[in-house]
């Protein structure tokens, strides 16, 4: 090594902190029940057996081997009558003996499984942030998810631990020993800390890599720790921002383990990835140049909406009539957003008894956010590729967007009927905005296939909450 003067990098003292099963720990405490013994998993559709696993608890995944956002139907056990399921078993090449058949049978009938509550999520991680607020202003606080959030401490450190003879790593440790508690007392939440008192990027590897491993829930990784701990990181894809992809990307070069990364030719990186592989050339050295009071925002591409139906929709009146509904939510949006598309996505999933590639395809339009124009587009899309076959999941999209203000009008335009749209438009959203998107519906919104009602209690496309779960 040698590329790096440590001493002439900047230092910060960072905690991130990570809620440990988020979702599941909150359900579990809600239901007095303990988050690290309990077996509960959040499903999607929690009456339904072919719902989304959202999240579970660490027992959960332990004793099913089922991490979020996982099938229903891939559990070895069926969800309705906590009976084994000999068929799932074997095409997932689990053993059927009758020792495990009992195994998971008896975890089966404790095995809590809940539908999401949005509201109650949201309403906790509001306590969490307060809490974090104790500790640090708001701009050194970064929450980086509904569950995580970087903190930085570097000017609060000496205020709660004021003891000159204690090091600054220690004083971390001591506060973020505290946080934690706090965040357990007052919420019933386990959390784990990566420390680092010198960039948020070694607080999210110590997280990452060793903090869940220990016995306080807390690691601290620093310059000092590059080569005994970042670069002993076990699989390229452990590494932050290093997924399947770019692992076989770097296989190609030589590339192997994180050591490898960090003593390669950086121009040779950069000159196979660009930018990116400057930036993990750098990240594989310890060395983050990004600044928790000034994060990245990434430009906004497009705005969409998406959706696993509740059941397989086969009939295409019914297909049709949720793209008009997900095509007009996207078109408000758009409209709030003060912007007009000048691209139209769509993607359509069939069922997985089907075997059908997905349809996905766009189309080039005038700017527009006109609701009837849209629709019209969106299902243009969707007849000119769909022939038949049950449908599962939906997904609409706008892109490429010019100010609202742009406007293409041609001789044959009625322009008089234009504007007259808009201030129709502009009138419903108004009315929409001050009493909920349900104040005005169409009357095939009161249909079997419509999902309009149905989206407008969700929060984040999940259960608002109220709902009681299944045992």
């Amino acid at each position: 090594m040698g590329y790096f003067d440590y001493s002439r990098e900047p230092k910060s003292d960072i905690a991130f902190v990570d809620m440990k099963s988020f979702y599941a720990s909150i359900e579990c405490v809600s239901r007095g029940l303990h988050p690290l013994k309990t077996s509960l998993c959040v499903m999607s559709q929690a009456d339904n057996s072919k719902g989304l696993i959202l999240a579970s608890s660490p027992v959960f995944k332990k004793v099913f081997g089922k991490n979020n956002v996982s099938r229903s139907y891939d559990l070895p056990f069926d969800i309705k009558t906590r009976k084994f399921n000999y068929y799932v078993a074997r095409k997932q090449g689990l053993p059927t003996t009758p020792q495990y058949v009992q195994y998971v049978e008896e975890w089966a009938k404790i095995t809590h499984i809940v539908p999401p509550r949005m509201d109650l999520y949201i309403e906790k991680n509001i306590q969490i942030q307060h809490i974090f607020q104790n500790y640090a202003s708001n701009e050194d606080i970064l929450t980086y998810s509904v569950d995580e959030g970087f903190i930085d401490l570097t000017t609060s450190l000496n205020y709660f631990v004021p003891d000159k003879s204690i090091s600054r790593k220690d004083k971390l440790d001591m506060i973020s020993a505290r946080i934690q508690r706090d965040i357990y007392r007052q919420t019933g939440v386990y959390s784990t800390v990566g420390m680092s008192n010198s960039n948020p990027l070694l607080a999210k590897l110590a997280l990452d890599n060793e903090a869940k491993k220990t016995p306080t829930m807390r690691a601290n990784w620093s310059y000092d720790n590059v080569e005994e701990k970042v670069w002993t990181i076990p699989n390229l894809t452990d590494f932050w921002g290093i997924g399947s992809r770019m692992e076989k990307r770097l296989n190609k070069l030589g590339i192997y383990s994180i050591k490898d990364l960090a003593n390669f030719n950086p121009d040779l990186l950069k000159k196979e990835f660009g930018v990116i592989g400057v930036e993990l050339f750098f990240h594989a050295n310890g060395i983050d140049e990004s600044d928790v009071h000034k994060p990245y925002k990434a430009k906004s591409h497009g705005l969409g909406n998406s959706q696993v139906l509740p059941r397989d929709y086969v009939k295409q009146a019914d297909i049709e009539l949720v793209l008009r509904e997900m095509a007009e939510q996207v078109a408000i949006r758009l409209r709030r957003a003060h912007k007009k598309c000048c691209t139209v996505s769509i993607s359509v999933g069939f069922s997985r008894v089907e075997g059908k590639r997905p349809i996905q395809v766009q189309m080039k339009i005038d700017p527009s956010n006109n609701t009837k124009d849209l629709t019209d587009y969106v299902l243009k899309l969707f007849r000119s590729k769909y022939e038949s076959g049950a449908v599962r999941n939906i997904a609409v999209s706008y892109s490429n967007f010019v100010d609202e203000s742009m406007q293409l009008i041609s001789l044959f335009d009625d322009v008089e009927k234009i504007e007259k749209e808009e201030r129709l438009q502009i009138a419903i959203d108004s009315i929409r905005d001050q009493f909920g998107f349900t104040y005005i519906q169409k009357a095939n919104s009161l249909l079997e296939a419509s999902r309009s009602v149905a989206r407008s209690k969700l929060i984040g496309g999940h259960s608002a909450g109220g709902l009681d779960g299944l045992k």
